[in-house]
């Protein structure tokens, strides 16, 4: 590739790190995507009290995010791969704070059935807005690192859902406790639109940016990086002229990318487990109170947040030190997924800091083998990154449909959750399984033209 560049006046030998300052930006854009998701959760009771919602009606009004995400994903993927992520993921952080902020004035309507339905058209509004972040985050780290630093850069911007967490959710209640509960949202929309601006005046392709010195981008393209973004080649035109749905169907008859979209789906069963019922597991099944299993609660975040850095550093360093990319994508995958399998030895302990602890081994674990928006960078085809990466991400989404049924289902049939924990548990073994036997060998896969 021809780099005909503006000048640059670090464009001779020194190696700028510009990647570095994209990375951050999208950790902190991802921290505040999860801390948006979670603003319905610190803010419920309140909102309750306030317009009398029951529980049923909360139900419903949780399931509008997820609904929404999932069924957008393949138009997300498609808009990014067609309009490029700089200018799709603006409007995405845009709308998607534009509708947290619009959450805070449902108190104007008067009712509380005119709350409920314009809250579950707002939390509808915001998932389908958020649908293009993940894939979009692959697509940029796909451009900016080269396939030795990728595993690091994934595990970094995948682990802010736990910092999130660990920074935002205090923040949130704290704003509840002391200004009432419609100051979270126009906090968190007013940050989310000040980062949209941020996000325009920075992101450029690595091939345009005006910081980027030519050793830089020459270390990037040459390490694998898809340096060109969204500037098409003939044949790129000829495969979108395909149709989205033949992409789609080339895509999902890939044995490859199959069992990753099929793993990636078992892992967030864990997730969503933690997101949903882990706190009622401590306080029904074990007996906790409320404040302390909201305390308890915190660790296995923590733990995540730590082994999703270990893991994807210890992936990037195999890659160093000579080894495959399939072995060292899988490496850290499998040993991941087979320490979360220590969640089922809860149902065989009764003294609760043993269970913290295996919870928060299994968390540690699934962290180390949430490597798979690195594998999506690895392996879609240069063509069809966004939408790839959407369908990874719709895979992995309907776990937040079908868990927390699941999960409800197996509690009320059996009065206790040691069905639900082997349901978990047997994901992570599913998981393992999908790398090992379903994805074989993992490199990029090259499009067929009609």
């Amino acid at each position: 590739m021809e780099m005909s560049r503006t000048a640059n006046p670090a464009d001779a030998t020194t190696r700028t790190k510009v990647r570095y300052a994209i990375l951050l930006l999208i950790f902190l854009i991802t921290t505040l995507n999860y801390a948006d998701r979670a603003t319905l959760s610190v803010t419920g009771s309140a909102m309750r009290t306030e317009f009398g919602f029951d529980a049923i009606r909360m139900g419903y009004i949780f399931s509008a995010f997820s609904w929404a995400y999932v069924l957008s994903q393949l138009p997300a993927g498609w808009l990014l791969d067609r309009f490029g992520a700089r200018r799709v993921y603006a409007a995405s952080i845009f709308l998607w704070s534009l509708f947290t902020l619009l959450q805070s004035s449902i108190g104007l309507l008067g009712s509380a059935g005119a709350a409920v339905v314009a809250l579950f058209a707002l939390r509808f509004a915001m998932g389908a807005a958020e649908s293009p972040a993940f894939p979009a985050n692959a697509k940029v780290v796909a451009s900016w690192f080269p396939t030795n630093e990728r595993g690091t850069a994934s595990a970094i911007f995948n682990a802010a859902q736990y910092f999130a967490a660990v920074v935002f959710t205090p923040l949130m209640a704290w704003l509840t406790h002391a200004f009432g509960w419609q100051a979270v949202y126009v906090v968190m929309g007013a940050i989310g639109l000040a980062l949209a601006l941020t996000w325009l005046k920075v992101m450029k392709n690595p091939a345009d940016h005006p910081r980027v010195s030519r050793a830089e981008l020459e270390y990037i393209e040459q390490g694998g990086g898809v340096v060109t973004g969204h500037k098409k080649t003939t044949r790129a035109d000829r495969i979108e002229n395909t149709g989205g749905w033949s992409l789609v169907r080339q895509l999902l008859g890939t044995r490859m990318l199959l069992g990753v979209y099929l793993a990636q789906y078992c892992i967030n069963v864990l997730t969503y487990f933690f997101l949903t019922w882990f706190p009622i597991y401590l306080v029904q099944a074990r007996g906790m109170t409320i404040l302390h299993a909201g305390l308890v609660a915190s660790l296995p975040a923590i733990c995540g947040f730590s082994g999703g850095v270990l893991g994807g550093v210890l992936s990037d360093g195999l890659i160093r030190r000579g080894h495959s990319l399939t072995v060292a994508r899988k490496v850290p995958i499998v040993g991941g997924m087979l320490l979360s399998v220590s969640i089922i030895g809860c149902n065989y302990v009764s003294t609760d800091w043993i269970v913290v602890a295996l919870m928060s081994l299994a968390f540690f674990g699934k962290g180390i083998g949430a490597l798979g928006w690195a594998v999506v960078a690895d392996t879609s085809p240069k063509e069809a990154l966004g939408l790839s990466g959407a369908i990874f991400n719709m895979f992995g989404n309907v776990a937040g449909i079908v868990t927390p049924i699941v999960i409800g289902y197996l509690v009320a049939r059996t009065g206790s959750f040691n069905g639900a924990l082997v349901f978990v548990g047997a994901n992570a073994l599913l998981t393992v399984f999908s790398y090992l036997v379903i994805v074989k060998d993992i490199k990029r896969v090259e499009l067929r033209e009609a």
